[in-house]
């Protein structure tokens, strides 16, 4: 991968990204990997860019499971300690 390459996935552009920039640039690099014509190097720029995307998309998502996880467990032991939670 050259370094005068767009395509080229950037840890420090990547961290920034929120999960809707990510996703909205993954399919773009798929568009364009699916309409074809790109040089090898390019698409090969591409595919890593596309990859660094999608893995910065799990990254947020698996963010998100664990804070909902841990807003449930909140929510529950709240209602343990309330004596709600027991069965009538």
């Amino acid at each position: 991968m050259t370094e005068n390459n767009p395509a080229a996935p950037s840890a420090d552009s990547l961290d920034s990204l929120s999960y809707e920039e990510a996703r909205e640039q993954l399919v773009a690099v798929v568009s364009r990997l699916e309409a074809g014509g790109a040089s090898l190097e390019e698409s090969l720029a591409l595919w890593e860019r596309g990859e660094a995307l999608a893995k910065r998309c799990e990254d947020w998502l698996e963010g998100a499971r664990k804070r909902l996880a841990t807003a449930r467990d909140a929510t529950n032991d709240a209602g343990a300690a309330a004596g709600t939670d027991q069965p009538r």
